[in-house]
């Protein structure tokens, strides 16, 4: 069974909306936490519109499942990473003023800058992910740079099932299988939700975590927190069954 870590930027969002504390974050993530997530995904970025440094540093003390710390590995984000030393860092290349991820990195072209940084992480007893692209050449690129494992970006994915073409998975399919015979773990997230997930678990081997956010979060207003995360949980646990 895939593991469920939450992302749980969105709750920052909010509460940054009106200032002071409300929701409160680390209850939020306790909450998660208690409800069955197995883990806790913060993607904080330099301008701290949701996620603030002060906050990765506040939720070491609250984490008792999986924490994974995602972003761009600017010098402050690899400080930050060092200094928590969380269970993961996920590599993403999003820029300064992007709203949300939106590619995957060139692992040919950036070898030499992400081997360098994954080696500092691993000397450090930190797992590390690339967030990549479902094509086998930026796979093959990212186990030369030594990384633990790689997220697959599954924007394309989300948007191919929503349009009736279940077919969007094969590539995502193919990707997991070199991933995995090449020795590499295999996350998974971006726009993954109640209505895809299961279909995505049952199609992709050796899945062994997904990062859900956005939808997670918009779901738990109709459908509340607790209820949405256990029927998260069913779905992925189904597709462990299967097999």
């Amino acid at each position: 069974m895939a593991k469920l870590s939450v992302n749980i930027n969105k709750i920052a969002t909010l509460r940054n909306s009106r200032g002071g504390n409300t929701p409160d974050l680390l209850k939020v993530a306790r909450d998660v936490q208690a409800f069955g997530g197995q883990g806790i995904t913060i993607h904080p970025r330099p301008d701290q519109r949701h996620i603030r440094y002060q906050d990765a540093y506040s939720l070491v003390n609250v984490v008792t499942t999986e924490y994974n710390i995602e972003g761009n590995p600017i010098p402050d984000f690899v400080d930050l990473v060092l200094k928590i030393k969380p269970t993961q860092v996920t590599l993403v290349p999003d820029t300064v003023d992007a709203i949300t991820s939106n590619a995957g990195w060139d692992t040919r072209k950036h070898k030499g800058f992400l081997s360098e940084i994954i080696s500092e992480f691993l000397r450090n007893g930190i797992r590390t992910s690339i967030f990549v692209d479902p094509e086998l050449k930026m796979v093959e690129g990212a186990k030369e740079t030594g990384t633990d494992r790689i997220e697959l970006y599954t924007e394309s994915f989300a948007k191919e099932y929503e349009a009736g073409n279940k077919k969007g998975i094969d590539t995502y399919a193919e990707a997991a299988k070199l991933a995995s015979n090449l020795g590499l773990g295999v996350n998974a997230g971006h726009d993954l939700s109640l209505q895809n997930i299961a279909f995505f678990a049952q199609n992709v081997p050796n899945l062994l975590e997904v990062s859900i956010g956005h939808a997670l979060i918009c779901e738990s207003l109709y459908l509340g927190l607790e209820n949405v995360i256990q029927l998260y949980l069913r779905k992925l646990d189904n597709e462990g069954n299967r097999q």
